[in-house]
This record gives structure tokens, sequence and C-alpha cells, in this order.
């Protein structure tokens, strides 16, 4: 009876009634929970269960972004940053950006600090934590908005988007790569199987938690995807919102764009 109520939650609200642990704190509290139990372990893993091709997809997301931003990017925010390797991916494409990263895991930015550590004399890259449904920056103050992996882990999507939308100046664009499930029959099955068999298995045996390597694969599933991602980014007030999917349906790329004042 308990996994049947579970289970009819988990419908009814999607991704966001997906918890890390058991019902009882709010998701974000668990989320962060999580992420520090397995941020010694994150950057491993992340390369072993996506055969190294997170940061292919990562990049590719990045491209389409300042594409339809139109030029390059000035001031940018990473949401859910982890580690902060999108941090460090735009430093190495536009130097001279300002960039900042933020996340609920103080684990998690310990290690990306540590990365930081490695550039003595940089200045223009700041790492906050903080939570992305109520975020400490003022409004209208980057061009560009990203999230690698982190929109499903949301305590709730539509709020969060509106927070992006609330820092991003007109005209700018909030550019999202998330992971997916495939629409064609055998991709599915071979997903599944991959999702649901070895990465919990692995992620127990590498990471010390039994459950956030189950979440994974749930939070995925229950996630929306596609047209309904793109429905929830035009519900927080984003216009001109697109998806892509790539790498046959196991990712998806989300793009929208702020309105400038004589658009709306």
């Amino acid at each position: 009876m308990a996994e049947q109520q579970k289970k009819q939650t988990q419908e009814k609200r999607g991704a966001e009634g997906v918890m890390p642990y058991s019902p009882g704190e709010g998701k974000g509290k668990q989320v962060e929970t999580m992420f520090n139990s397995i941020a010694p372990a994150y950057d491993f893993m992340n390369s072993c269960m996506s055969l190294g091709m997170h940061t292919h997809w990562r990049n590719r997301a990045l491209r389409e972004g300042v594409r339809r931003l139109g030029h390059t990017p000035e001031d940018v925010l990473d949401v859910a940053t982890g580690t902060g390797d999108l941090i460090f991916a735009m430093r190495r494409r536009y130097p001279h950006a300002s960039l900042t990263g933020i996340d609920l895991s103080g684990g998690m930015l310990e290690i990306a600090r540590k990365k930081l550590a490695e550039f003595p004399d940089e200045r223009n890259i700041t790492f906050i934590q903080g939570d992305c449904m109520e975020m400490p920056l003022e409004d209208e103050s980057f061009d560009m908005v990203t999230v690698a992996y982190g929109v499903r882990n949301f305590e709730n999507m539509v709020r969060g988007y509106r927070e992006m939308l609330r820092v991003l100046r007109p005209g700018g664009i909030v550019c999202v790569v998330e992971l997916s499930q495939p629409t064609s029959a055998l991709p599915l099955l071979m997903y599944k199987g991959y999702t649901r068999g070895f990465i919990p298995v692995a992620g127990r045996l590498m990471s010390g938690d039994p459950r956030a390597y189950s979440y994974l694969h749930e939070s995925i599933e229950a996630a929306p995807q596609r047209g309904a991602m793109t429905a929830l980014m035009e519900e927080a007030g984003f216009s001109d919102c697109t998806w892509k999917s790539i790498f046959p349906g196991a990712v998806c790329i989300y793009i929208g764009t702020k309105q400038t004042p004589e658009k709306q």
C-alpha cells in the first residue's frame, strides 16, 4: 500500500514528487543531503555513467545557447552548478565573461572551489551556496543562465524557472541540458536496462549512497520532457521556448528567451 501511494504521489507531482530518500523533509533539503553525500565520487560517476559523453552534451548545449543569445555572453549564471564543470568550460570559451555558480550543496561547492584554486589570478568566477528557488541575486543581472542536469532536482520547477527569469536581463536566455527517456522502443529498452540495472549498482558501490543513483533514474522518468518541459518554461514567463533531443533521445536541450519590453 505504501509503495502504491508513493507511486501515485510521483505521478501527480512528476519529478517534484520523487524524493532521494523517504518522505518527510522537503525535496530541497534531501537533494542537498544527497549531493553532500556523493560529492567525492560525483565527477567520476558522471564520466562512468555517460561513458564520457556528458561533457559533449553540455558543450553542445552551450554552443546552441550562445547561438540563440546572438553575442558573446558577458555575465553568466550556472544554476545547480555542482562541482563547477560548466563554469570552467565557459571560462575556456569566454575568458572575459563574469561567471557565477550557485548550488545547494556545500560539499559539491567545496570541490568546485578546489578546482578554482588552480587558477590563482582568477577574479571573474564566483561560487555561492544558495537555494535555486530563492536566489540571493539581483534582478536582471545576467544575460545567460545555464542548468546542466539539474532541473529535475528542483523542488518546484516553475518557481525555479521564474527565479531564472527574474535574474535575466531582457533579451537574455536560459539554456538547459537535461537527461530524458528515449521515445523509440529499442533505445528505450536499452536505456531502462542501463539506468535501472547498471547505474544503481555502480553508484551504490562507488558513492556509498544506496539511494542516490536509484533516485537518478526515478527522477529522469518522472520529469517533464520535450514539449512538457518547454510548456513549464512558458508558464514561468519565457518565450520562444524550444527543445532538441540528442543521443537517441537520452538527452534534451531546452532554450528560452526573456522578452525585451518592446516585444511584450
